[in-house]
């Protein structure tokens, strides 16, 4: 090993010191203070400290809220009638009319199994020039043989929705309804499904682009073993996903929401968001865990003291949004606003010092997260207080991550998807199922008015879906 000299030497020393900080800073990462999912944290979770308030409530079912016990209907599907017979005396009370009776109800599932109609096409003969005449089948029975719409709604809700792997949806339908289906017939019926849905999503998209807060996000999708990019766009009330082999603006734009936007856009701060001329959001929810992490890792105090202004803030507002004001006084604002800048300005004599560039080593040396963190908070301030601006715009992006979650739950149930078709169909499949949930309707009903008529599914399923 050739000699250094005492500065090399000291040079190495801080750079091995801030790669040894670095890797414990990763390991003491969980899912409360940075990124990461929960399902990450093994059996070691961390202590729980949520950002909510307790409500002073006790746990459990509140005054006021409906229950769903079982309550007696007035007109069940079969009334049995259990007889007196006789008296413990011995008379006997057949020809004596019941006085009053004890009504008991037993809530059942029916015999389930399929429901076979055959639909017989007359053809007659014209006695005026001969030639045989049939008569048209409805527009549904295009098959010699064939399932109805509920059958194939019940395969499609059942994949789709409940997530149920094809050889456990076989085994389903075999026991539950003695339905004997090929997985050559689930995915027809999906395939079909994707194609009624097309002019749906793309009126969904359209309302989307005219909403004026609009959440976004990616997570990574394996896609036949490769990492692919499910996005996602979403309203309270609509749904749209797309699954990409890329995850910046190309895929965004081949989404074809972004480009023509013109509202907010909620978002976890990823750079390609940035690319296109709309309002933009930050999620606070993130800088909440990053906070955290550098306020507990790394002692930076005026890590804590923003993160209790941005929780002091966000009550304010919603509280204002409970008074049903549509903004915030503007002394209020001043104040935040001001108080935001001085915990930056004030933090940068805490921020962790990065070690001087080795002798020889080439390009910039990494800066620190948490120097990143206060980058990121000072020079997007106006998105990350985004919601006291405009008190319609929401503190996080949850929204977006609950549409997200679900499609996490797919890949761990089925591992990935086994062709980008199949990706395709469940994202569309997917954000339709979502949309509708949204929009109060029962899922299982949705799917089989899509596979009755699908003009008109589209129409009813839309005309609620108003921007907001």
């Amino acid at each position: 090993m050739s000699s250094c000299s005492k500065e090399e030497l000291i040079a190495l020393i801080l750079q091995l010191c801030a790669r040894v900080s670095e890797l414990e800073a990763q390991l003491a990462k969980n899912s409360r203070n940075s990124s990461k999912p929960p399902s990450s944290d093994g059996y070691e979770k961390p202590k729980p400290k949520s950002q909510r308030k307790k409500s002073g409530r006790r746990s459990g079912g509140q005054p006021g809220h409906a229950g769903s016990t079982l309550k007696l209907v007035e007109r069940p599907d079969q009334t049995v009638v259990c007889r007196v017979e006789a008296c413990e005396c011995g008379c006997d009370l057949r020809g004596c009319e019941a006085v009053e009776v004890e009504r008991r109800q037993v809530f059942e599932l029916p015999v389930m199994k399929l429901h076979v109609t055959e639909y017989q096409a007359q053809i007659k003969e014209c006695p005026q020039c001969g030639q045989p005449v049939k008569a048209v089948f409805p527009a549904v029975v295009s098959q010699p043989v064939q399932y109805g719409p509920r059958a194939r709604a019940a395969m499609t809700y059942l994949s789709q929705y409940q997530l149920l792997p094809f050889e456990r949806l076989q085994e389903l339908l075999h026991d539950l309804f003695q339905m004997d289906v090929s997985q050559g017939t689930l995915n027809n019926v999906l395939k079909r499904g994707y194609e009624k849905l097309a002019v749906f999503e793309e009126q969904v998209k359209e309302r989307i682009r005219d909403s004026e807060v609009v959440h976004f996000d990616e997570t990574g999708m394996r896609v036949v073993k490769d990492l692919n990019w499910l996005h996602v766009a979403s309203t309270p009330e609509l749904t749209a996903y797309h699954i990409d082999a890329q995850r910046g603006q190309p895929a965004m734009a081949a989404m074809g929401i972004l480009p023509d936007f013109a509202g907010t856009a909620v978002h976890d701060s990823w750079a390609s968001y940035y690319a296109y001329e709309c309002g933009h959001a930050l999620c606070n929810a993130h800088h909440l865990r990053e906070l955290i992490f550098a306020h507990e890792e790394h002692g930076q105090q005026w890590a804590a003291r923003l993160k209790a202004c941005l929780l002091e803030a966000n009550e304010e507002v919603m509280a204002t949004n409970t008074r049903g004001a549509t903004e915030l006084p503007t002394q209020r604002l001043q104040y935040f606003s001001k108080r935001y800048s001085r915990i930056l300005r004030e933090g940068r004599k805490e921020l962790p010092l990065v070690p001087a560039k080795p002798a020889g080593q080439r390009g910039r040396v990494k800066q620190h997260k948490v120097k990143n963190l206060h980058d990121r908070l000072g020079n997007h301030k106006t998105e990350v207080l985004a919601f006291l601006y405009d008190i319609s715009i929401p503190f996080t992006n949850n929204q977006g991550e609950q549409d997200v979650r679900m499609m996490k739950v797919k890949q761990k149930i089925s591992g990935c998807f086994r062709s980008f078709e199949g990706a395709r169909i469940f994202a569309r499949i997917r954000g339709c199922l979502s949309t509708v949930k949204k929009q109060g309707h029962n899922a299982m009903q949705a799917m089989t008015m899509l596979f009755e008529d699908h003009v008109a599914f589209t129409r009813r399923m839309t005309e609620l879906a108003e921007p907001t």
